[in-house]
């Protein structure tokens, strides 16, 4: 058994960046009403800060269009019918845009190479001048319309992963030092102020932000943020029409990488600028069925805890289900990014972030698998994980918390997920793995998908009080130790023993 002492002599204070922004399937796809169900859904009970995705130019938008005069002239026309139903719909929703600026629209595209079932155009601007006058006009229209103090508030990143020559034509690093001058010059001569950034790359081509902050300083370009990717799982070994399988790395894996970038920024010309990591989660692949399982929750937990340490914000990719790279999604559980599965069922790594949105402002201690904090009103708010990587049955860990209390009785409430409790994927199996899921069959994998409740009293005893915990394979549990004020003398002839099935003279 670990046991482990807390006292209260040097609170720190818990760095809850995780929870400044999340990732989204591109933005097309916020015009649909489940779309627009899982995100109310997710900022009723975890409030995310802002909101980043893909295909803000793609043609389902249709920001960029071509008219023909009445004299044969061709002229651009800025449609915008469709994002601000978009961007509306988020602002009412208290989440702000993290604009990603991209792709390509295919009238300004200079080839045909596109990614995603989607087709998302990633080929350089035929026409740098028009590129220039799109984010000028798009810009504009977002400051006309919810005022430049508003507008000033949004970070605003140039393009995606052009490390990978999937995300940007042969991954050529000088075109997007091209793409990025002019984009950064049509958004700063508007306001100096608006806040543009870089290079959005993936793991594994870090000499790009050295690179990247050099020809900023050397270019006299402007930068306001440095943004990266981090995934943590290996190349598949085996992929199938409706699966992607991958092992993972261990979870310091990517603790390790953002450390590293940090450094890397702490080393260049901008040595203070926020590091912002925009999309991160266990796969890569939206076909993964690592998304769908409590062990994706137990492995992420300790990223929630401690990468707030290195980054600044770090987006988990993504709220929703509702997502379509690997074209419309199959099966009720498929592998997805998302928190939320389709039909709106919660899977656990929705309850991992809903149990961190609980816990308080002072941490009194922090490990590899325990997060104690205290909330302003003295709740202990405790958030604990079991990450087993291992197959089979078993891995139980025991451990007892020594804590501080600042009153006799104490009532404590226990959440948990585990591979029992909080699992609709499990449930799912059972079924028989349903594609298209009856309303039936959805409203039980809507009631598996709760956490498990557990209650109880205790007493303090010279100001500590001991809890002793089991912990089950891939658990995560949220903890609050509240004080109790106790009424039970207030009420008239309160008598439990006169209750049948309380008190022996009923049996």
């Amino acid at each position: 058994m670990n046991k482990i002492i807390v006292d209260e002599q040097t609170p720190a204070i818990f760095r809850n960046n995780w929870k400044l922004c999340v990732g989204t399937g591109r933005l097309g796809l916020a015009l649909q009403k489940e779309y627009i169900d899982h995100l109310k859904l997710i900022q009723e009970n975890i409030r995310f800060d802002f909101i980043r995705g893909h295909g803000l130019f793609h043609d389902d938008i249709g920001i960029y269009r071509e008219l023909t005069t009445e004299a044969g002239e061709t002229k651009p026309f800025y449609n915008f019918t469709y994002i601000d139903r978009i961007f509306d719909m988020y602002l009412e929703l208290g989440i702000r845009p993290f604009v990603e600026l991209g792709f390509m629209p295919k009238l300004l595209a200079s080839g045909e190479q596109t990614i995603f079932a989607w087709e998302g155009n990633v080929t350089p601007p035929a026409d740098y001048d028009k590129w220039y006058d799109l984010i000028q006009a798009t810009v504009s229209h977002f400051i006309d319309r919810y005022g430049l103090e508003e507008v000033l508030s949004w970070p605003f990143e140039v393009w995606n992963e052009p490390n990978l020559s999937n995300f940007w034509k042969d991954a050529n690093k000088e075109e997007y030092f091209k793409l990025y001058r002019t984009t950064v010059m049509a958004v700063k001569d508007i306001h100096p102020d608006l806040q543009v950034g870089g290079p959005a790359i993936c793991g594994g081509s870090d000499e790009w932000i050295t690179d990247f902050l050099h020809f900023c300083k050397n270019e006299s370009v402007p930068v306001d943020f440095v943004s990266r990717h981090a995934y943590t799982s290996a190349k598949p070994h085996k992929v199938t029409p409706d699966y992607y399988y991958q092992k993972l790395f261990e979870n310091t894996h990517m603790l390790d990488e953002l450390k590293k970038v940090k450094e890397l920024i702490d080393a260049s010309p901008f040595p203070h600028l926020p590091f912002h990591i925009t999309e991160y989660n266990t796969s890569y692949s939206p076909i993964n069925p690592v998304h769908d399982t409590t062990l994706n929750a137990a492995y992420l937990a300790r990223i929630l805890s401690e990468a707030g340490d290195y980054a600044d914000s770090f987006s988990y990719w993504t709220f929703s289900d509702v997502f379509e790279e690997a074209d419309v999604p199959k099966a009720q559980f498929h592998g997805g990014f998302g928190l939320i599965a389709l039909n709106g069922i919660y899977k656990p790594t929705f309850h991992l972030f809903s149990f961190f949105n609980q816990l308080g402002e002072e941490q009194l201690y922090r490990d590899e698998s325990t997060l104690v904090t205290r909330k302003s009103d003295g709740t202990l708010a405790i958030a604990v994980w079991n990450l087993v990587m291992e197959t089979g049955e078993g891995y139980s860990k025991e451990l007892e918390l020594v804590l501080p209390a600042h009153a006799k009785n104490l009532f404590i409430k226990r959440q948990t997920i585990d591979e029992d409790h909080a699992n609709p994927w499990k449930v799912w199996k059972q079924m028989g793995r349903p594609r298209f899921p009856w309303k039936k069959e959805v409203h039980t994998l809507q009631q598996a998908a709760e956490p498990h409740l557990r209650t109880a009293r205790m007493e303090s005893m010279d100001g500590k009080i001991t809890l002793p915990l089991l912990l089950t394979k891939n658990e995560v549990s949220l903890i609050e130790i509240t004080a109790i004020e106790d009424e039970t003398d207030t009420y008239i002839g309160l008598d439990d023993s006169l209750i049948p099935s309380y008190s022996k003279e009923w049996s």
